[in-house]
């Protein structure tokens, strides 16, 4: 490959110039050495470059463990996978797993001797790790009910496991300046998070003069973290048969343009807001000749990855039962009771969401009513609390050197604690972030939390800031972010505040989203600041 991006090596930051002669897949190839080695033989400097074995060095950063995230593109899989990452939990991650908010399952607890091991198991059910970190394409998202999905256009299972496929382990583009993400659906409700992805499809259509045709239009540049951008729509309509070509386009103009001096400005957004559209659809019709223009929009609406409920296939007489996974936290007793049910019921047919939850996939009609009486299934019931349902947390600082504070065990609480003092009719998103990065997507939350450390009276205070108003979907928007931090002990009593305001004040079937739109964030920084004066007193004694 001809590295047209190494002009001058001093643009380039110090991991480029290490990525320049290590390639992160060499370091897949170095397990073995490693596993005999032991995790002290490890050069400081390559250990980042394990992320493309899909594991990451877990808190505290010199104890030997590992996280491991494992691919399950567009959240397919089945029952005897299941089955096979709950023993690897048993046996090397004790007994828990984490959903991720790309669909992923993820381990933690295992060292560099289990890892090859681990990887060796998950290949024989056809499960792959490599990937999922590091500066290369990562998990393809989408449709949880692609084949199933009363409301999708287009069957995508097939083009997300070929697009997957052409990158898996792919050395044209395991060195791109940061990760790059991937989103396919065709669901009418935007399931695949479109606008907060490198490079989306979402479903459209287009008369070629005599039928319509089922394709996609094209979103690009989306992504989250400290500095949040919106992908950006191309003036395109993609046919089935053109989603690869158009992958592999996209991905090579980030390859050999994208920004390597500085890895804080390096994700595509930012090339894309300095080529803007123009220029950047122009060059991506060098690389795949001429492309259609865009059709008409099929997408409706936005249902934030959720799919609570019992509801029709489009299968006659089959249907899916989604599932409420509190903060995606499983133990291996969990997954291997669902596991049973998905066949006892089903087919073995088991989905992961974007919400970090579960969906279980062609149950018969008649097999209802015995699937929801089971213990598990009313433990992780298809019809949560409004607020325990709809919360989301990253992993926080247990496992990431990353975060400055607790979230999973704080978020629960939170979101019990609503539960019992406030009646809600409709889902309220709460998600908790433990530091200035996104994986708890509070930008798109309607109510975002984010931790931060504040020195109080001589101690160190947990405390978060506030963000409000985020949406995807027709009106998206990210969340703003409020002045001021409060102590995590009172969170509970601000968010009370806000939600008995919007639900005394808010209009009939008024999202959360729109009513603060209308009201704008002045109304709710006034109920946020006695919150903050009364800490500023606190800290003076």
């Amino acid at each position: 490959m001809n590295k047209v991006w190494v002009k001058d090596n001093n643009e380039l930051s110090d991991f480029e110039k290490l990525k320049l002669v290590n390639d992160g897949l060499d370091m897949v190839e170095k397990l073995p050495k490693y596993q005999e080695s032991g995790f002290d033989s490890i050069d400081l400097k390559e250990r980042n470059l394990l992320k493309w074995a899909g594991v990451n060095i877990q808190k505290p950063r010199n104890a030997g463990y590992f996280l491991m995230r494992v691919k399950i593109p567009s959240g397919v899989m089945n029952s005897d996978q299941a089955r096979v990452l709950a023993t690897i939990a048993k046996d090397f991650g004790r007994g828990i797993l984490d959903l991720t908010t790309r669909q992923a399952i993820q381990f933690h607890w295992l060292t560099i001797e289990t890892i090859p091991v681990v990887m060796n198991i998950l290949n024989e059910v056809q499960l792959k790790t490599i990937g999922s970190e590091g500066d290369c394409p990562r998990t393809i998202i989408g449709n949880p009910l692609a084949g199933i999905d009363p409301n999708e256009t287009i069957d995508t299972r097939e083009l997300v496991q070929e697009v997957s496929e052409y990158f898996q382990g792919n050395r044209e583009f395991s060195n791109l300046p940061r990760k790059f993400k991937i989103s396919i659906s065709t669901n009418v409700y935007n399931v695949g998070h479109a606008e907060i992805n490198d490079l989306a499809f979402t479903p459209a259509v287009k008369n070629d003069g005599k039928n319509d045709c089922n394709g996609f239009h094209v979103y690009v540049g989306g992504g989250l973290s400290a500095q949040p951008h919106l992908a950006q729509k191309l003036n395109l309509f993609v046919h089935p048969h053109e989603v690869l070509k158009v992958s592999i386009a996209v991905a090579t103009l980030y390859r050999d343009y994208g920004y390597r001096k500085n890895r804080r400005h390096a994700r595509l957004k930012f090339l894309l807001a300095d080529w803007g559209k123009a220029k950047f659809e122009t060059e991506l019709l060098k690389l795949t000749g001429p492309l259609e223009t865009t059709g008409i929009d099929l997408t409706r609406g936005w249902n934030a990855g959720y799919f609570y409920g019992v509801h029709p296939q489009k299968q006659s007489g089959l249907h899916y039962v989604g599932l409420s996974v509190p903060l995606g936290r499983l133990s291996v007793e969990d997954l291997l009771e669902i596991a049973e049910c998905a066949d006892k019921y089903g087919d073995g047919s088991i989905r992961t969401c974007l919400s970090k939850n579960l969906l279980l996939a062609n149950i018969p009609t008649q097999n209802i009513a015995a699937l929801l009486a089971e213990k598990i299934i009313r433990r992780f019931t298809p019809y949560p609390k409004p607020f325990v349902g709809y919360t989301v947390s990253c992993t926080g600082n247990e496992f990431c050197n990353l975060a400055l504070v607790e979230t999973k065990e704080f978020a629960i609480k939170l979101a019990q604690t609503l539960d019992k003092k406030i009646t809600l009719d409709t889902p309220l998103r709460i998600h908790v972030n433990g530091c200035p990065n996104s994986c708890g997507h509070l930008q798109i939350a309607d109510i975002g939390l984010r931790g931060t450390l504040e020195k109080l009276n001589g101690r160190t205070v947990e405390k978060f800031e506030l963000l409000i108003g985020g949406s995807l979907g027709i009106s998206n928007g990210f969340a703003t972010m409020l002045q001021g931090a409060v102590s995590s002990d009172i969170v509970h009593q601000v968010l009370e505040d806000f939600i008995n305001f919007y639900k005394t004040q808010r209009r009939f079937q008024e999202s959360f989203h729109e009513f603060v739109s209308r009201f704008g964030t002045e109304a709710f920084q006034e109920l946020l600041n006695p919150y903050i004066e009364s800490l500023s007193e606190l800290a003076c004694f």
